[in-house]
């Protein structure tokens, strides 16, 4: 419906090696089952999903889709990672960042090449939430076991998930993608109880992180989903049930936690932020067009932090760091990349076919900007897929609205139920 038949059947095998990446990207299999570390799966995945599309663009002569200015942006914005090995204070290291980025803006342009339909948006989506569940237990037993905890207290996982802050915003993602799915009846029952139960894991995982930026997002993206799913007294319930079980079964020690945000004059890890932001403030009045080069934030940490700042941290704010490593220039390009992808998702949000998902995806844009106020991950796959994510259901809203102008609204409203339902909207 969205692109016409030929955009349904276009690059469907780089459409199942995408929606395998989304899957390993939560599950990580390779770094809990030993054999499976040499395969490097999220690498093979991504390459073969981008290779596939390349190919098939190539030999049928068909132009790569680089989404207009928020996608010429992330371009220029990885482009500009790459040559600031010229006037890095590390080069060896910013080779290592621009080559990463450059993977990433590689990830983001293959997702919207790939996802040009409601119903492929829905299956990645799907994917990423059942996907979750893999990271979400293993971060609960290891909190219940006492396996390896940060301070003693905070649960995490595996690989990227190790620490505890980066698994719980990357967590907080999926949550209101599944929530949306639950509150969609035509997902199936058995379906709504696998996205139900994976939101409940999530949650839990985060509350066992101990992360308060993870927190604060969350909140934040589940308020944005409540006020603006169309069903909103059905939003609101499932809302309250998650404030409800937040309530009642978060241990004592989160709460803690939490409240020594008043005190953070006397707590290390806030302290830490404070010291970052007065970092990338000095190293802004000094090197303000292009940064000390991209990923070395750390590494500049000496020549700018305050005396008492002995141990170097990261930004804890992916927009500081951003000026910190590649300077206002860099930071223009990264807002109009970040700013098209959630202003796309939000505009999305009132197509009548993806609609709901998009209302799913902007509530995580919105959390998971929250969680990189308190953080710095500019070279966070999760972001990338993420904000494909929504620039793919952006793309998708826009199509069919082409195609409507161009034939007219359906005969009648039972006709736009039944197509909306029957789960071939894509």
């Amino acid at each position: 419906m969205v692109l016409g038949e030929q955009g349904q059947r276009r690059d469907v095998w780089a459409f199942y090696a995408l929606t395998a990446f989304a899957a390993v990207m939560y599950s990580v299999p390779g770094e809990w089952i030993p054999a499976l570390a040499p395969l490097r799966l999220a690498l093979v995945t991504s390459g073969l999903a981008a290779g596939l599309m390349v190919i098939r663009r190539l030999g049928r002569a068909e132009p790569l889709y680089l989404d207009g200015s928020r996608g010429l942006a992330l371009i220029a914005f990885s482009t500009l990672a790459v040559a600031s090995v010229g006037w890095s204070v590390i080069p060896e290291v910013t080779t290592a960042t621009g080559v990463e980025l450059l993977k990433l803006t590689a990830i983001y342009i293959t997702f919207i090449n790939v996802i040009t339909t409601g119903r492929r948006l829905a299956v990645v989506c799907g994917a990423m939430v059942l996907a979750s569940v893999v990271t979400s237990i293993g971060a609960i037993n290891w909190y219940l076991v006492g396996e390896d905890l940060v301070e003693g207290f905070r649960a995490r996982w595996v690989g990227v998930y190790a620490d505890p802050n980066h698994m719980a915003m990357n967590l907080a993602l999926v949550v209101p993608l599944a929530v949306a799915f639950v509150a969609r009846k035509s997902s199936g029952w058995l379906w709504r109880l696998a996205c139900l139960t994976a939101a409940i894991l999530a949650v839990a995982a985060i509350v066992v992180s101990h992360s308060r930026g993870g927190f604060i997002g969350l909140s934040a993206a589940m308020a944005v989903w409540a006020i603006r799913e169309k069903r909103r007294i059905q939003a609101i319930v499932v809302g309250s049930l998650f404030v409800m079980g937040l309530l009642v079964f978060a241990p004592q020690s989160f709460w803690q936690r939490n409240e020594t945000v008043a005190e953070f004059h006397e707590d290390a890890s806030a302290m830490g932020r404070v010291y970052a932001w007065q970092v990338a403030s000095r190293i802004s009045l000094d090197k303000p067009l292009l940064g000390v080069g991209a990923g070395g934030f750390r590494y500049a940490w000496p020549m700018y932090a305050p005396p008492e700042a002995r141990r170097a941290y990261v930004a804890h704010n992916i927009f500081l760091d951003v000026i910190g490593e590649l300077g206002w220039v860099g930071l223009l390009f990264f807002m109009v990349f970040t700013g098209g992808a959630a202003g796309g998702a939000f505009e999305a949000s009132r197509d009548k076919e993806v609609g709901w998902l998009a209302r799913a995806l902007s509530a995580s844009v919105v959390g998971y900007l929250v969680c990189d106020l308190f953080s710095g991950y500019i070279l966070s796959a999760h972001l990338y897929v993420l904000f494909g994510l929504a620039a793919a259901a952006h793309r998708v809203a826009r199509a069919s609205e082409a195609l409507d102008r161009q034939w007219g609204p359906a005969p009648s409203e039972p006709v736009v139920a039944t197509w909306e339902g029957s789960g071939h909207a894509a």
